[in-house]
């Protein structure tokens, strides 16, 4: 496939207004790189009633039956193995990303049974906005099409994109903003120091770092330490590294 199939793919995908249009798309994308079925799902915002989603897919009815019947998508591994993964990945190459449980494999030999034989799965991870899915199926015994995997990665890329889009996701305008002094004591927080250990780092009292964390609390309207962090990470305040990398160091 050279680069001219490649972009016309890639605007078949942003050409699709709704979610029927991106089916007919996908089908189409599925089956020229090589693939029986596709799956596009997306979950936008931090769940709840304030939270949508799209999940437009050709599995077999059979298959989708037993999914929505036994609610497999809530522990999902190709959705768990989906935010531990950087780039799109094969389904044995799972286990490699994350521990699975005898029964999940067991769904896997089912679903082998109703035709998901193998796939390759495009992870989208925005944490606390976007979390999103393409995959791409073989319902037979042949190899996946190694050398369209590339492809798929991109286009699966646009096409959680372009479902974001339709689900009504927008980039936040306005966040909630901290003070340089507030971001220190939730960060030391998130490494898990007390209240006395942050003022003893940061130089300040243990009573001035009660009032910083209070006051990052009232502007994201939380009233307790883990939301904060969470809220902080969701909105890049402050990141994994920022906690981890510190850690490895100690």
């Amino acid at each position: 496939m050279n680069q001219e199939q490649i972009e016309s793919l890639s605007k078949t995908i942003l050409r699709a207004l709704s979610a029927d249009a991106l089916h007919e798309a996908m089908d189409r994308i599925a089956i020229a790189l090589g693939f029986d079925r596709f799956a596009l799902s997306v979950d936008v915002g931090l769940g709840g009633h304030s939270g949508t989603s799209m999940l437009v897919h050709s599995y077999p009815a059979s298959w989708a039956d037993i999914c929505i019947g036994f609610n497999l998508a809530q522990t999902d591994p190709v959705r768990r193995a989906g935010e531990s993964s950087l780039s799109g990945f094969r389904w044995r190459e799972i286990e490699h990303l994350i521990p699975i449980t005898p029964i999940e494999r067991v769904t896997f030999e089912t679903g082998r049974k109703h035709g998901m034989v193998d796939g390759f799965t495009v992870p989208r991870h925005l944490p606390g906005t976007v979390t999103g899915s393409c995959t791409f199926v073989t319902a037979t015994e042949r190899p996946l099409p190694e050398r369209m995997l590339i492809i798929a990665d991109i286009l699966g890329a646009i096409a959680i994109a372009q479902a974001s889009r339709l689900s009504g996701w927008r980039r936040p305008i306005k966040k909630p903003r901290l003070t340089d002094r507030q971001r220190d004591c939730v960060l030391w927080a998130a490494r898990g120091k007390t209240n006395w250990e942050i003022g003893r780092i940061l130089g300040i009292s243990k009573e001035t770092v009660i009032q910083h964390l209070k006051e990052a609390r009232d502007r994201y309207d939380t009233s307790n330490r883990a939301s904060l962090i969470l809220y902080a990470l969701f909105d890049g305040l402050i990141s994994f590294s920022d906690i981890f990398r510190w850690r490895e160091r100690v």
